[in-house]
């Protein structure tokens, strides 16, 4: 698995655990809908650790709680 698709698999587990709608997500991080849904939906191939650390925000959570997970330690080497 690649680190964009760990990511967006995180997000949602975080996010579907909290019973956070995709727009009550949106609405917490503060950031643009454009830029959450790209990211969301996998469209979004690296979206930087700011987006993340605001999103990981927005979930209630930190950034060590957001990549203690084991969806992050078996990941494809990138390009």
């Amino acid at each position: 698995m690649r680190i964009c698709e760990a990511t967006n698999l995180r997000i949602n587990e975080l996010r579907k655990q909290r019973r956070l709608t995709e727009y009550a997500l949106i609405y917490q991080t503060g950031m643009p809908p454009s830029t959450v849904k790209s990211i969301l939906h996998g469209k979004s191939m690296n979206p930087g650790i700011v987006n993340i650390k605001k999103i990981a925000e927005g979930l209630g959570v930190t950034m060590r709680e957001f990549y203690d997970s084991d969806i992050f330690d078996e990941l494809e080497p990138e390009d």
